[in-house]
């Protein structure tokens, strides 16, 4: 069997340590911020960067560089390996059409080479939950097609509940109207949302308060892991810069239904350009989104 390299971009919000110990690709998608595009060796902290939010910037994202993505890959079909690359929703982002360009490129040139591109559908540690599945099932001894079959099989029980503390940023990027964004602000109204089987991002309800809006990601995991017969065997939550109520909502995930084994991380400020400081993210497998 050939080798095969899983591959994915910096959206899935997974550790740096994670990503070198199971040998993850990355491919960066990138940011400007107050007239400085990072990415690639140019990288700001999380908190720094959601520090200068707090400040008033309003930072821009822009797709994946095909240029970047083209020599990754060349250089990892060089090297012998064939490529499973994890991509992030292409509802959010052109970065998935980006790296299939690429693929159908330097497959014409290169008949005998293998790249596999996956639309996951999914965003932030939703994307890296899948990363860490397809990781396990490479573990395993299972094939790059193995493999490829199984995320598009169940890439749509990988369930995103999240909630945000500043509906102004949410107004930025067309999810709710300047009106809701000022009215819900006055009146502490807390959404929750989640991405549907398009790989969008969806309000599910308004809740009033932060404290309500973090029980409700635990009650909307409820209704989605009930009578699923999937066993979670650890959950991922990502966060703007709000540590203690990701380690809150883990203890609460623990109470109400036993699971102990958590991966909490940053939101990259790729996605924190859209979704802004304070949000908190919970991700796990379910019956359905």
């Amino acid at each position: 069997m050939k080798q095969y390299i899983i591959t994915t971009d910096t959206t899935c919000d997974l550790p740096e340590d994670y990503l070198n110990q199971h040998k993850i690709g990355l491919i960066p998608i990138y940011y400007n911020l107050n007239g400085t595009v990072y990415g690639d060796d140019n990288r700001l902290d999380p908190k720094s960067f959601y520090n200068i939010m707090r400040g008033g910037a309003m930072p821009t994202t822009m797709a994946a560089n095909p240029d970047i993505v083209k020599n990754t890959f060349t250089r990892l079909l060089d090297a012998g390996f064939d490529i499973l690359h994890i991509a992030f929703s292409s509802a959010l982002s052109g970065s998935c059409s980006v790296t299939e360009a690429v693929a159908r490129e330097l497959l014409e040139e290169r008949p005998d080479a293998k790249i596999i591109i996956v639309d996951s559908l999914c965003a932030s540690m939703g994307e890296g939950l899948l990363v860490h599945k397809a990781a396990q099932l490479k573990a395993q001894g299972k094939n790059i097609d193995e493999v490829k079959e199984w995320l598009e099989a169940n890439k749509l029980k990988i369930c995103h509940m999240f909630t945000v503390d500043d509906l102004h940023h949410l107004h930025r990027g067309g999810r709710v109207s300047k009106t809701s964004a000022i009215i819900g602000s006055l009146i502490n109204v807390k959404p929750v949302l989640h991405v549907n089987n398009e790989g969008r991002l969806i309000p599910l309800v308004n809740v009033r308060g932060r404290k309500k809006a973090i029980t409700n990601l635990v009650d909307q995991m409820q209704e989605r892991i009930r009578d699923s017969g999937i066993e979670n065997d650890i959950v991922f939550i990502s966060h703007g810069d709000c540590e203690e109520e990701a380690s809150l909502l883990a203890d609460m995930i623990k109470e109400r239904f036993g699971i102990d084994k958590f991966l909490i991380n940053y939101i990259c400020p790729t996605i924190g350009a859209h979704s802004g400081p304070g949000t908190l993210a919970l991700f796990f497998m379910g019956k359905e989104r």
